[in-house]
């Protein structure tokens, strides 16, 4: 079914400061692409089939732009460790399992069948650096319907000797090999992941950059999480200013590129964000899990930045998205009230960009219904969540996103195909 009509509360956002609400309007699909949404159904849209929602809130579909899928089995725990030790107790020890292919097609089973019943429409994931089982995950991926980002991580220096690339030739071929296996797929599309400066060489970086100027493929890495890592990186870079130098040293922040957590940038930073164009996956559960601080979010936005929202599983415990919007509110009145109350912390109608159509333009024109969007939307049912206050359709989506889960999602569609 590409060609339908989803009537009920619309919801979508204006810009990154507002909603626009169409109580009992028409959200019309044509070809998996949206034509808008109306008050009343245009007459050269009457012959299509119009599916009534009743009162239920229609949104686009959710966007996770930093999730790793590795990770999934052993969310929340190693809570009260900080991320260099966090990576080498639990991340490193779980990742290196997925040098078996029958242990890869499992958990990642487990991953993309939660990510598939979930809020999330498309995603940017890492996998691990096995070729087989990076290939795996984007096949299932690729069945699933969603959209996404996936990538066979890049390591070959600092870390454990069983889940490390003999070499930085070794790692660029098989990121070639494992790009090639994606040629073909609809849903899926690789990209570059150099997991982090520390566990990357100069000589990798520079191959990497190589596949990046031939095949113009996207980059996903993490940037100025935590200060221990950063510390790590001016020792590794003496070259360099800043660790965001690093990266723009290889042609890797540009409007194809995606930095999450971005917690503690320096000035110079902030700027090259914003002069390249590059995406910030903010993850504010992980954020707070890992100890690594609070990203300046309302700084970012100020500034025209690229700005979505990431699960950042295992950093963080869940995929759900509207977890990540809430808590990515709390996180802003906590920066503004005790660190820097310049920038005013985050609304409703903030997160709710973040998480649709801010994240959704790394895709291209997702993340909206507005015309010309691919269609991809929610249909979430609150009237699960008991109350006698008679409630505006803005406050039904925002007690939703505070209070509901799962069983609050009636269907789901992506590029105009009905996942459930």
């Amino acid at each position: 079914m590409m060609d339908f009509v989803l009537r009920g509360n619309i919801i979508y956002s204006e810009d990154k400061d507002r909603l626009s609400v169409t109580e009992n309007g028409y959200a019309v699909c044509v070809g998996g692409v949206s034509k808008g949404v109306f008050e009343t159904l245009p007459e050269e849209y009457a012959g299509l089939e119009t599916v009534d929602c009743g009162g239920k809130l229609i949104v686009p579909g959710f966007v996770d732009l930093h999730v790793h899928a590795p990770q999934y089995g052993f969310r929340s725990v190693g809570m009260d460790c900080e991320l260099l030790e966090w990576l080498n107790r639990h991340a490193f020890p779980e990742e290196s399992k997925f040098s078996d292919a029958g242990y890869a097609a499992a958990a990642y089973k487990i991953f993309v069948d939660d990510l598939a019943s979930g809020f999330t429409s498309r995603a940017c994931v890492f996998g691990t650096l096995h070729r087989e089982a990076t290939a795996v995950l984007a096949g299932l991926i690729e069945k699933s319907g969603l959209k996404a980002m996936v990538g066979k991580v890049n390591m070959d220096r600092n870390s454990p000797d069983y889940l490390r690339e003999k070499s930085w030739r070794e790692s660029v071929s098989r990121t070639e090999e494992y790009i090639d296996e994606l040629k073909g797929f609809k849903n899926v599309r690789p990209i570059i992941t150099p997991r982090f400066v520390p566990s990357c060489t100069d000589e990798l970086m520079e191959g990497l950059k190589g596949i990046i100027e031939k095949t113009g493929l996207p980059v996903q890495s993490h940037l100025s999480e935590n200060p221990e890592e950063i510390a790590w990186v001016k020792e590794l870079c003496p070259d360099c200013p800043t660790y965001g130098d690093v990266y723009d040293k290889y042609g890797m922040l540009s409007a194809s590129s995606i930095m999450a957590h971005c917690v503690h940038l320096t000035e110079r930073e902030i700027m090259l964000l914003k002069d390249r164009g590059a995406f910030v996956a903010h993850c504010p559960e992980s954020n707070m899990n890992l100890a690594s601080g609070i990203a300046p979010v309302s700084r970012l936005l100020h500034e025209g930045i690229n700005v979505g929202l990431g699960s950042d599983v295992a950093g963080g415990t869940t995929l759900s998205i509207p977890a990540a919007m809430t808590l990515a509110v709390q996180n802003s009145k906590i920066y503004w009230r005790y660190i820097d109350n310049k920038y005013p912390p985050l609304r409703l109608e903030n997160v709710f960009y973040l998480a649709t159509e801010g994240g959704g333009k790394f895709f291209g024109k997702a993340g909206s219904l507005k015309n010309g969007y691919e269609f991809d939307a929610l249909v979430l049912d609150d009237s699960n969540i008991k109350t006698t206050v008679d409630f505006s359709v803005r406050e039904r989506l925002e007690r939703l996103i505070y209070l509901g889960g799962r069983s609050n999602i009636v269907s789901k569609y992506v590029s105009g195909v009905k996942i459930f």
